[in-house]
């Protein structure tokens, strides 16, 4: 198996060669915890639980660590316009990502450090820094790292020192030795949170707090670092310099970024009022598990390097999509055949086309076309009566969507499946299936008499009510609610 990744460092794709064979050590930038998780946050949450779960499939032992920012100025920033403490506020947003997590069918890391939990490690690398002669303290307290005295700075945005100083800004910090020399621990003001340090009470900078926390948990040279495009520059850029700089280490073998995320294919911003939360979202449906597992559809059918266009209309297609997976689950299910192992005839086997798609930068547009092509075969294998077939196909279905995190709800429950398999405790919902039910039996009978108008203006009327119909090949009908 040859796994190639596109390395953002490189530009390239290179075959993944784990620093020790079978084992992967992964570190990706978590969230910044003073507000709930947004559509950006979310796609980073999927794409790399995605990530760990192929590899893991393939038989790697991954280490995943996913870091939580729980201290910088934002959080200082919310803390005191809410009158809470810092600690209190980080708190509860980091239970609220938890829960958006599980919505999202994203598993918990192997690690989830704070950067509150690793101060004694940030001074000690900031220290390290400054032997080197690679950190200097300003006259306004904080410490600063030397840009030009690290020569490999740019390569990973691109950027010369020329470009980065002609983009500069133009109001020069004096405390400065240079404008592009970036901070590394900030002296504390009255009234923030702060620690102790060679450089009096404070508090870190945000690039040296993923430094200090990855190489903790990984060591100093490890196989993957991964976040969002945003992250590239500055912050992953100043993670080489100051981490290569304290270890004098390669830091990383492979860089991953994962796309933006578009409102309507505009940039997504408070400012302009596109701005959701993944809660936002999932509140829209009474069922919050299908609607999360709808937006992880809607980002997996993206490559993960590419644009992410979300809208209404886009998650309503996804959300269709993966009803077609959950409808074929579900027609083998309610077909009632489950045939001994040593009965099961043999069939294609797309486990080989699913994960060359993967091999090839976790190409997961490419496999879930193959989880398409699966359900046809269970579609053409119930409508010609091989019943063993088409729960053979179900069962490739239902392994290869987990690797994807894909396809973990009873069918039944994700779709609102109706007709003869109704069931609900409900009375209000039970009465509407009953309607629903005398409808599509009038429609059933105007077909059979041939009166296609009535049929149609019936199967109008149930599309109003958000009913999707599916008619056999046995003359039956199949529905579930949209």
């Amino acid at each position: 198996m040859a796994i190639r990744i596109y390395n953002s460092l490189t530009r390239k794709k290179e075959v993944f060669q784990p620093l020790k064979p079978g084992h992967v050590g992964m570190y990706v930038c978590g969230m910044t915890v003073y507000d709930y998780c947004h559509l950006g946050h979310a796609r980073v949450l999927v794409v790399f639980d995605m990530v760990v779960r192929v590899l893991r499939a393939w038989g790697h032992k991954v280490e995943y660590v996913r870091n939580i920012t729980d201290i910088d100025d934002k959080i200082i920033a919310r803390a005191a316009e809410l009158s809470e403490p810092f600690e209190d506020l980080t708190e509860r947003f980091i239970g609220a990502m938890h829960e958006d997590e599980r919505i999202l069918n994203v598993a918990p890391p192997d690690k989830e450090p704070r950067a509150t939990g690793h101060i004694n490690e940030i001074i000690s690398m900031t220290c390290k820094l400054e032997e080197q002669g690679l950190a200097y303290q300003g006259n306004n307290g904080d410490v600063y790292f030397r840009v030009r005295q690290f020569e490999n700075y740019g390569h990973l945005s691109g950027r010369s020192l020329d470009e980065m100083k002609a983009g500069a800004r133009v109001d020069k910090d004096e405390s400065k030795d240079d404008p592009l020399d970036f901070v590394l621990w900030k002296h504390a003001k009255p009234g923030e949170p702060q620690w102790p340090s060679p450089w009096g009470d404070g508090r870190p900078g945000w690039h040296i707090e993923c430094s200090a926390m990855s190489t903790r948990c990984l060591g100093d040279h490890f196989d993957i670092h991964g976040g969002g495009m945003d992250l590239r520059f500055p912050h992953h850029e100043n993670e080489i310099a100051q981490t290569e700089g304290a270890t004098a280490k390669k830091f990383v073998n492979i860089w991953m970024h994962n796309g933006f995320v578009q409102i309507d294919e505009e940039k997504m911003s408070k400012s302009l009022g596109n701005f959701f939360t993944i809660r936002d979202i999932v509140s829209k449906d009474v069922n919050q598990v299908r609607a999360g597992e709808a937006i992880r559809f809607l980002i997996l059918l993206s490559h993960y390097r590419s644009p992410l266009n979300f809208s209404d209309a886009v998650l309503d297609q996804a959300q269709i999509g993966l009803e077609r997976l959950y409808s074929a689950l579900f027609k083998v299910a309610e077909d009632g055949s489950q045939p001994q192992l040593e009965s099961v005839p043999e069939v294609h086997d797309y486990a080989q086309e699913f994960d060359a798609a993967l091999e090839d930068d976790f190409n997961t547009p490419s496999a879930i076309a193959v989880l398409f092509d699966i359900v046809k075969g269970i579609n053409r294998a119930l409508e010609t009566g091989r019943s063993a077939t088409a729960y053979a196909l179900s069962e490739q279905l239902k392994i290869l969507g987990g690797r994807l995190g894909l396809l973990y709800q009873d069918p039944g429950v994700m779709l609102g499946a109706g007709g003869a398999f109704a069931e609900s405790s409900n009375t209000g919902e039970d009465e509407g299936n009953q309607v629903i039910e005398a409808l599509i039996q009038s429609r059933n009978q105007a077909r059979q008499e041939k009166d296609f108008e009535k049929s149609d203006d019936i199967r109008a009327k149930l599309e109003a009510l958000r009913v999707i119909l599916e008619d056999r090949p046995d003359g039956s009908t199949f529905w579930r609610r949209r």
